[in-house]
């Protein structure tokens, strides 16, 4: 078993592979002094895939693959990702790279900003816009949130190649039932506390990661700006399913890549105090579809901790048990080979953790 571990960092991508969840050994940075966002690691094909969506200071964002796990890269000399002259727009910044359904092995969704939505059909080489969320009436009253005016999580339906869901800060929850043509908010139950007019508005809510049951894709995870949610609809409807967290505020959410109803979260204080939860490492997990939840600490810092978690820097395997993942803001990246029960250090003083991602890929 050979696990891929890819680190996203404001100065770079690092890449670690382990026989065993406990030793690592490391490569990087790639692209140094880069922002790296997203990273996909596609596994559908004999070869797996890594893609990292790079942010360049001097040339711009752009897509790079990678099909020898980093060894060498396929940096396109046109930018893969660009908005048609038609839309006045230009591309900033590439949040999420998601692979499709497992019998469309060259499709490839990236979610970027400003708020839009680009789809491949050659693997990552080139993208298109997909016009039908472009075009969306609410679009031109979509707003940024803290981090930018990004489409940030992209969770294509495994078995259903026309649902789609998008979801971003600030806008909501979107998905489409006919493959992109038309989309619909699904924000109902999502509360957004600073629209003092209407807390529960059809979209403008600020979400900040969805994540999807693999074994049951009807139901969806949300962590939102204050809020934490659960759909059993595919996303028409959402309740709390805050109660037993320590705090309703917090950036990742994660579910289990086989096991129905776990899922994992990194609470942090407030809005205004973003610390972890009584200034330490602690990640959450509940086995229950977030009916209860569990603080995982085991070999985690014990001293006090400021460093926050962002919206991609947590992440499972595909491996069983399954192996979690996190990274802080303070350039620490943690492994867990028992779902969370113990962890172990994987990097340390690296740059900001922006993203994580592992799989399989052996």
């Amino acid at each position: 078993m050979t696990v891929l571990l890819a680190i996203g960092t404001g100065k770079g991508l690092f890449l670690a592979r382990s026989e065993d969840r406990r030793r690592w050994d490391m490569t990087g940075p790639h692209f140094s002094m880069t922002a790296v966002y997203a990273v996909g690691l596609d596994t559908r094909r004999e070869r797996p895939r890594v893609l990292a969506g790079v942010t360049n200071p001097h040339f711009g964002p752009t897509v790079a693959r990678s099909d020898d796990l980093g060894a060498t890269w396929d940096e396109p000399e046109e930018a893969p990702i660009a908005f048609p002259t038609d839309t006045g727009e230009a591309l900033e910044r590439v949040w999420q790279l998601a692979p499709g359904p497992a019998d469309q092995p060259d499709i490839i969704y990236a979610g970027v900003e400003p708020s839009a939505l680009f789809r491949s059909s050659d693997g990552g080489r080139t993208f298109e816009l997909v016009r039908g969320l472009w075009d969306h009436p609410h679009r031109p009253t979509w707003e940024p949130g803290g981090g930018g005016k990004a489409i940030h999580t992209v969770l294509p339906h495994p078995t259903d190649h026309d649902q789609l869901l998008i979801a971003m800060s600030a806008g909501g929850v979107y998905r489409t039932d006919d493959g992109g043509k038309s989309w619909t908010a699904s924000n109902t139950g999502i509360r957004a506390y600073f629209l003092p007019d209407n807390e529960y508005p059809d979209y403008g809510q600020c979400v900040h990661k969805v994540a999807r049951n693999a074994r049951q894709p009807e139901q969806l995870f949300a962590q939102n700006h204050h809020g934490v949610y659960r759909s059993d609809d595919g996303g028409a409807t959402w309740s709390s399913i805050a109660e037993g967290l320590p705090s309703d505020f917090g950036f990742p959410m994660v579910a289990h890549p086989q096991r129905s109803g776990v899922i994992y979260n990194f609470p942090l204080t407030a809005d205004g105090r973003r610390f972890p939860t009584q200034e330490r490492f602690r990640v959450f997990r509940s086995e229950d579809a977030g009916a209860s939840w569990t603080p995982l600490s085991a070999g985690l810092p014990a001293e006090a901790f400021y460093a926050s978690v962002l919206r991609d820097a947590m992440a499972c395997d595909d491996a069983d048990p399954a192996g979690v993942y996190v990274g802080s803001r303070n350039g620490e990246v943690y492994a867990s080979a028992d779902e969370g029960e113990h962890w172990q250090l994987v990097a340390s003083h690296l740059p900001d953790v922006l993203c994580v991602r592992a799989a399989l890929v052996a």
